[in-house]
């Protein structure tokens, strides 16, 4: 059986990005097809190939899990853009490439010549996507950062933790991950779509401080309205009750361990759904009291109601909780670990996760296609790529160098 066409087959991307923002980005284009190119360098390796968890027992740049997860389908070509001969071979890679992408800053996207008036000299069809933190223009336009800076800068962190508490974040760089990648994505799509009707490319430039910033439109409009700073609700939300998550049984009876703890999140916005709750309870005597029949009452004693749920959990299973309360029309769900996540029976029957084979990294999960298409679906073609893996590859199958010119080009240091 042929294979199916991907959607984006033939499309050539220059991916010239590091760390989240921008390599997702590229994967996604890889995923439905795209023939991805990503631009690395030895003597300032991306410092997400340094990050943890790493395969077990395995040291070096080509075994962070973290990396691999973002990179695969890809192939690697490492070059040297601080030298003259590196930086003419990256516009070669323009010049063959539909896409460029890079997420680096300003500063240093200028002093490798890289800016869309170079690039679109070499290619004037280039696409030209461009993912600075704070964008190119603006007093901070050179500030530094990734995830972890931007989530207090844009407002996330102000709103996630608990009252009277220090704010603590997300506990993951959530814009480096959906945001600014998919923002990116669709830019990209469009751009692509603009340049078959018109033959023309053109320059994209994604902000990642500004396509942070929009999701938090509820909490600008409170204030632009009500004159109204909203502040840290920890799990609550003004228009539920109960709205949190609650402890249940461990997993291995008696344990105390963190990883052995099970949580399950309820939540009742409306009064039906609360007398549903409270009927899957057993109707207790001081869930009829009064003070619990509104949501404005269920919310004035909000703690009460809480600490009365958790000691009904607290000897659940958590998962056999769930599919009752789910039963009944209640939301619920159990607060998942990446242990359960891998062995949870949904996401398994729909393939979700993708096991490949790393040369070092050996047999690891993957994320799979973040989203389906009846017609031209995407897949993980291959697993992420060692650093240089494709160097030569590329530089003879791609870019049409000689044996010789690539020795040259290894001498002079600008490939690595």
């Amino acid at each position: 059986m042929a294979d199916v066409k991907m959607a984006l087959d033939g499309v050539k991307v220059a991916d010239f990005s590091w760390f989240g923002a921008g390599p997702i980005c590229g994967e996604h284009l890889a995923t439905y097809g795209a023939t991805v190119v990503r631009v690395e360098s030895e003597t300032h390796v991306d410092g997400l190939r340094m990050v943890q968890p790493f395969a077990k027992e395995k040291t070096g740049y080509n075994v962070s899990g973290y990396y691999n997860n973002y990179n695969a389908g890809k192939l690697d070509l490492t070059l040297n853009l601080n030298t003259e001969k590196g930086r003419e071979l990256a516009r070669r890679l323009v010049a063959w490439a539909d896409v460029f992408l890079t997420n680096f800053t300003p500063r240093v996207i200028e002093r490798w010549g890289l800016t869309y008036d170079k690039l679109s000299a070499v290619n004037p069809q280039i696409i030209a996507a461009y993912v600075p933190m704070q964008g190119y223009e603006g007093p901070h336009r050179d500030f530094l950062g990734f995830g972890a800076i931007l989530t207090p800068i844009t407002g996330y962190n102000h709103l996630s933790g608990f009252p009277r508490r220090p704010p603590i974040g997300l506990g993951t760089n959530y814009p480096d991950y959906v945001i600014n990648p998919g923002h990116t994505l669709v830019a990209i799509l469009a751009a692509l779509r603009y340049r078959r009707r018109t033959g023309k490319g053109q320059h994209i430039e994604c902000a990642q401080i500004e396509s942070s910033v929009c999701p938090l439109g509820t909490a600008i409009f409170d204030y632009t309205v009500n004159g109204r700073v909203q502040e840290r609700v920890g799990n609550g939300l003004p228009y539920a009750a109960p709205h949190g998550a609650f402890k249940c049984k461990p997993r291995s009876e008696g344990s105390s361990a963190p990883a052995d703890e099970r949580w399950i999140a309820i939540a009742c916005f409306t009064d039906g759904e609360w007398q549903t709750l409270v009927e899957a309870m057993g109707n207790p005597d001081w869930a009829l009291d009064s003070k619990f029949g509104s949501p404005a009452g269920r919310k004035q004693h909000e703690t009460e109601l809480e600490q009365q749920i958790a000691a009904w959990t607290a000897d659940k299973d958590a998962d056999d909780l769930m599919e009752e309360l789910q039963r009944r029309g209640v939301a619920a769900g159990v607060v998942q670990s990446a242990r359960e996540m891998l062995a949870d029976e949904h996401l398994k029957e729909r393939g979700y996760y993708v096991y490949l084979d790393h040369p070092e990294a050996g047999r690891t999960a993957y994320d799979g296609p973040p989203l389906k298409l009846s017609k031209t679906p995407g897949k993980l073609r291959s697993p992420a790529p060692l650093l240089g893996e494709h160097t030569e590859y590329v530089c003879k199958e791609i870019l049409g160098l000689s044996d010789e010119e690539v020795a040259d080009l290894m001498v002079a240091g600008a490939l690595q």
